[in-house]
Protein backbone atom coordinates (compact mmCIF):
# COMPACT_ATOMS: atom_id res chain seq x y z
CA UNK A 1 0.00 0.00 0.00
CA UNK A 2 1.16 3.16 -1.10
CA UNK A 3 2.13 6.01 1.60
CA UNK A 4 -0.62 8.01 0.68
CA UNK A 5 -3.05 5.51 0.75
CA UNK A 6 -2.02 4.99 4.26
CA UNK A 7 -2.45 8.75 5.27
CA UNK A 8 -6.10 8.62 3.29
CA UNK A 9 -7.19 5.57 4.99
CA UNK A 10 -6.09 6.62 8.53
CA UNK A 11 -7.55 9.60 7.95
CA UNK A 12 -4.47 11.65 7.85
CA UNK A 13 -3.93 15.57 6.35
CA UNK A 14 -0.95 16.68 5.98
CA UNK A 15 -0.94 20.86 6.34
CA UNK A 16 1.14 22.90 3.77
CA UNK A 17 5.36 22.78 4.57
CA UNK A 18 6.20 25.72 6.31
CA UNK A 19 8.05 28.30 5.04
CA UNK A 20 11.19 29.18 7.10
CA UNK A 21 10.99 31.42 9.75
CA UNK A 22 14.82 32.59 9.49
CA UNK A 23 17.79 32.58 7.23
CA UNK A 24 18.11 28.56 6.28
CA UNK A 25 15.84 26.05 4.06
CA UNK A 26 13.58 23.82 4.92
CA UNK A 27 15.48 20.77 3.97
CA UNK A 28 18.65 19.68 2.69
CA UNK A 29 19.12 16.45 0.30
CA UNK A 30 22.57 14.64 0.65
CA UNK A 31 22.80 11.71 -1.46
CA UNK A 32 20.26 8.90 -0.20
CA UNK A 33 19.43 11.03 2.93
CA UNK A 34 17.02 14.43 3.51
CA UNK A 35 17.72 16.10 6.24
CA UNK A 36 14.45 18.27 7.21
CA UNK A 37 14.78 21.32 9.63
CA UNK A 38 13.14 22.01 13.19
CA UNK A 39 9.40 22.18 12.73
CA UNK A 40 7.58 23.72 15.21
CA UNK A 41 4.07 22.90 17.06
CA UNK A 42 1.41 24.38 14.98
CA UNK A 43 -1.96 23.69 13.93
CA UNK A 44 -4.87 25.04 11.81
CA UNK A 45 -5.51 27.52 15.21
CA UNK A 46 -1.77 28.30 14.67
CA UNK A 47 1.28 28.15 16.84
CA UNK A 48 0.75 25.27 19.83
CA UNK A 49 2.56 26.59 22.46
CA UNK A 50 3.20 26.08 26.16
CA UNK A 51 5.67 24.88 29.01
CA UNK A 52 5.63 21.34 30.13
CA UNK A 53 6.35 21.32 33.62
CA UNK A 54 4.57 24.22 34.04
CA UNK A 55 0.31 24.47 32.90
CA UNK A 56 1.04 21.85 29.91
CA UNK A 57 0.47 18.45 30.37
CA UNK A 58 2.17 15.43 28.85
CA UNK A 59 -0.89 14.17 26.35
CA UNK A 60 -0.69 17.93 25.16
CA UNK A 61 2.39 18.18 24.60
CA UNK A 62 2.25 14.34 23.05
CA UNK A 63 0.03 16.27 20.46
CA UNK A 64 2.17 19.13 19.69
CA UNK A 65 4.32 16.98 18.66
CA UNK A 66 2.58 14.37 15.90
CA UNK A 67 1.30 18.19 14.63
CA UNK A 68 5.13 18.59 14.46
CA UNK A 69 5.82 15.19 12.66
CA UNK A 70 2.60 15.88 10.36
CA UNK A 71 4.93 19.14 9.28
CA UNK A 72 8.04 17.06 8.88
CA UNK A 73 6.30 14.49 6.74
CA UNK A 74 4.82 17.71 4.78
CA UNK A 75 8.38 19.17 4.11
CA UNK A 76 9.20 15.80 3.21
CA UNK A 77 7.02 15.39 0.31
CA UNK A 78 7.87 18.57 -0.51
CA UNK A 79 11.41 18.03 -0.56
CA UNK A 80 10.92 14.38 -2.41
CA UNK A 81 7.39 14.89 -4.43
CA UNK A 82 6.89 10.79 -3.36
CA UNK A 83 6.72 9.69 -0.30
CA UNK A 84 6.79 5.53 -1.66
CA UNK A 85 10.30 6.83 -2.00
CA UNK A 86 11.21 7.00 1.63
CA UNK A 87 13.06 4.07 2.80
CA UNK A 88 13.57 4.89 6.16
CA UNK A 89 12.94 7.23 9.02
CA UNK A 90 16.69 7.42 10.35
CA UNK A 91 16.54 10.02 13.12
CA UNK A 92 14.45 12.25 15.22
CA UNK A 93 15.62 15.08 17.34
CA UNK A 94 12.84 16.24 19.39
CA UNK A 95 13.05 19.54 21.75
CA UNK A 96 10.61 20.24 24.46
CA UNK A 97 9.62 23.68 26.25
CA UNK A 98 9.96 22.27 29.93
CA UNK A 99 10.82 23.18 32.76
CA UNK A 100 14.00 22.51 34.89
CA UNK A 101 12.58 19.24 37.02
CA UNK A 102 10.04 18.29 34.13
CA UNK A 103 11.90 14.78 32.76
CA UNK A 104 8.88 13.14 30.64
CA UNK A 105 10.55 14.54 27.06
CA UNK A 106 10.40 10.95 25.98
CA UNK A 107 6.96 10.67 26.45
CA UNK A 108 6.19 14.17 24.50
CA UNK A 109 8.46 13.25 21.62
CA UNK A 110 6.53 9.71 21.52
CA UNK A 111 3.59 11.80 19.64
CA UNK A 112 5.96 12.02 16.75
CA UNK A 113 7.65 8.82 17.25
CA UNK A 114 4.49 7.08 17.29
CA UNK A 115 3.05 9.12 14.06
CA UNK A 116 6.27 7.84 12.11
CA UNK A 117 5.58 4.30 12.48
CA UNK A 118 1.90 4.87 12.38
CA UNK A 119 2.48 6.28 8.51
CA UNK A 120 6.13 4.21 7.37
CA UNK A 121 5.25 0.88 9.01
CA UNK A 122 8.85 -0.63 9.98
CA UNK A 123 10.27 1.95 8.04
CA UNK A 124 9.32 4.65 10.96
CA UNK A 125 11.29 2.89 13.16
CA UNK A 126 14.30 5.09 14.30
CA UNK A 127 16.70 6.72 16.55
CA UNK A 128 15.97 9.65 18.93
CA UNK A 129 16.96 12.38 20.88
CA UNK A 130 14.19 14.08 23.55
CA UNK A 131 15.72 16.92 25.17
CA UNK A 132 14.75 19.60 27.20
CA UNK A 133 14.86 23.27 26.25
CA UNK A 134 14.56 26.30 28.48
CA UNK A 135 12.67 27.91 25.86
CA UNK A 136 11.45 27.82 21.72
CA UNK A 137 11.17 30.08 19.37
CA UNK A 138 7.71 32.05 19.26
CA UNK A 139 7.06 30.17 22.69
CA UNK A 140 6.17 27.05 21.20
CA UNK A 141 5.97 23.92 23.28
CA UNK A 142 7.97 21.22 21.04
CA UNK A 143 10.41 21.71 17.88
CA UNK A 144 11.30 18.06 15.99
CA UNK A 145 13.91 18.01 13.51
CA UNK A 146 14.34 14.67 11.26
CA UNK A 147 16.59 12.61 9.18
CA UNK A 148 14.68 10.67 6.21
CA UNK A 149 16.45 8.15 3.87
CA UNK A 150 15.35 7.75 0.36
Amino acid sequence: MSIEQTLKDKGITLPEAPMPAANYVPFVQSGDLVFVSGQISADENGLITGKLGDGTTVEQGAAAARRCGLALIAQLKAAIGDLDRVTRVVKLTGFVNSTPDFTDQPKVINGCSDLMVEVFGEAGRHSRAAVSAPSLPFGVAVEIEAVFEI
